[in-house]
């Protein structure tokens, strides 16, 4: 598992969470893994371990966002 850590201006939502994400510069994926961008776009998120679907959801300091890329399986 992965995790990094970020500080947000207070206010700051999970939409803001997520384009200051993208914006931090990362290596190329290896060949066959889809770009950043389009795994967010496609993931789902939980907030303190509760889905989150709004983007608008305003963060408070030391909330956890966990990020569902989507998989295959059954």
């Amino acid at each position: 598992m992965e995790e990094e850590c970020f500080d947000l201006a207070p206010g700051s939502t999970v939409a803001d969470l997520l384009e200051t994400v993208l914006s931090v510069e990362r290596p190329e994926p290896p060949a066959g893994t889809p770009l950043l961008p389009r795994i967010l776009s496609r993931s789902s998120f939980l907030l303190n371990e509760v889905a989150v679907r709004d983007h608008s959801v305003v963060l408070n300091a030391d909330d956890v966002v966990d990020v569902l890329p989507p998989f295959a399986g059954g």
